[in-house]
């Protein structure tokens, strides 16, 4: 069947009643209208996952009481019935488990981050990924932004010149309480080393910003000198770092992560300062994207505008300068880029996986190597560490 004929089916893991990220790829997958979700396992208690079948309106044939029955089950029926791929929503320490599997059933993945629970499950997830050749994307949904994309783009061309120095920043106060003691789900598990691994906030949303520096720089981090700290009592995992960084080029970074910072929401901040120029993009403010070169004007570039923004942001645009986009379109993005690659490699034509668009298993092991080195660090009285 010509695959760019028809939607695409999804399957998920994960992301039943009481879950967060879940909702989010839900919605994220619907914007584009090329997936239809039709298949889930979405919580460990098969109560929830016919529950949360029922409100999103599935035949209750295709909900499955482990995800292992699923990926069987599944196999086994005709190529115009069974899922094309499956979405991971679940904690940490199930992604490797649940994407071998799908990935061994002939499924394409896309997988929430941190990629894997430790290190070694990342570097076997690559090989799988690479003998399978099936598309596996990782949801670091802020490079989906078209003002990161362009950003991305000046780097790429050469026009802001040779990246110095970089700051990369992302501050919350969500774990300002101990909301895993009043049953919060989703502070349990990500302070639990059983379910979240070696780091809290560095897995958490440290690797947010390893991987919006690098995707912008197209720059990687050679060595890192990490502090963390724990705040609250009773808990095990890091809840603040500062991390030094030394970048492949020999440009030299910062970057800072806490979710105990007060007052803070979703604040997620790239400055790169670079021979030519620089820029500076804010989460927060995804819409806008500060141009700096010497001795001009600043400039205060926003999404939406052809005739001055790359290829890629404007292929990342829905609608017209002025209306607002934001996190859910940027998580489309990653979804868009997903589905073209699924399209293209069930017709028979495999894009390159330096082709995507999208993070790929390479991108996660990147990721799963900083949370290691920052880990190894902040234990060695903040020695450097090679990444």
């Amino acid at each position: 069947m010509d695959a760019w004929k028809r939607k695409l089916r999804m399957g998920m893991i994960g992301g039943g009643q009481g879950a967060f990220i879940g909702v989010v790829h839900r919605m994220a997958a619907a914007m584009d209208q090329q997936i239809d979700l039709v298949a889930g396992c979405f919580s460990r208690d098969p109560d929830n996952t016919k529950a949360t079948g029922r409100q999103l309106y599935l035949d209750q044939t295709r909900l499955y009481d482990t995800y292992e029955e699923m990926a069987r089950k599944e196999a086994a029926l005709g190529s115009d019935e069974r899922i094309d791929f499956v979405a991971i929503v679940t904690p940490n320490i199930s992604h490797f488990p649940i994407a071998k599997t799908f990935l061994e059933a002939g499924f394409h993945v896309v997988c929430d981050k941190p990629m894997t629970y430790k290190l070694d499950e990342a570097e076997a997830l690559v090989r799988l990924v690479e003998e399978s050749g099936l598309v596996f994307a990782l949801t670091h949904n802020y490079t989906g932004h078209p003002l990161v994309r362009h950003a991305r783009e000046l780097f790429r061309s050469g026009s802001l010149g040779a990246v110095r120095k970089v700051i990369v920043e992302y501050l919350q106060d969500f774990l300002m309480a101990p909301l895993e003691k009043e049953g919060h789900k989703q502070a349990s598990w990500r302070v639990d080393p059983a379910t979240s691994g070696v780091a809290g906030t560095l897995g958490d949303i440290g690797t947010h910003c390893a991987n919006l520096l690098e995707y912008v720089t197209g720059d990687r981090i050679g060595e890192l000198s990490c502090d963390t700290s724990t705040f609250l009592p009773d808990r095990r995992l890091d809840e603040d770092a500062n991390v030094l960084l030394r970048m492949s080029s020999g440009a030299k970074g910062i970057l800072t992560v806490s979710q105990v910072a007060t007052g803070e929401e979703n604040n997620l901040r790239l400055r790169v300062y670079a021979s030519e120029g620089a820029v500076t993009w804010e989460q927060e403010n995804p819409n806008y994207l500060q141009l700096y070169r010497y001795g001009q004007p600043r400039q205060t570039l926003t999404r939406g505008h052809d005739e001055y923004l790359c290829q890629p942001a404007t292929d990342a645009t829905r609608i017209p300068a002025g209306h607002p986009e934001g996190y859910i379109e940027a998580f489309a993005n990653i979804y868009k880029g997903a589905v073209t690659a699924i399209r293209s490699h069930i017709d028979g034509n495999p894009i390159s996986i330096n082709a995507y668009d999208f993070p790929t298993v390479h991108d996660g092991l990147r990721g799963m190597k900083f949370i290691y080195a920052a880990v190894e660090s902040a234990g060695s009285n903040c020695a450097w560490v090679k990444v």
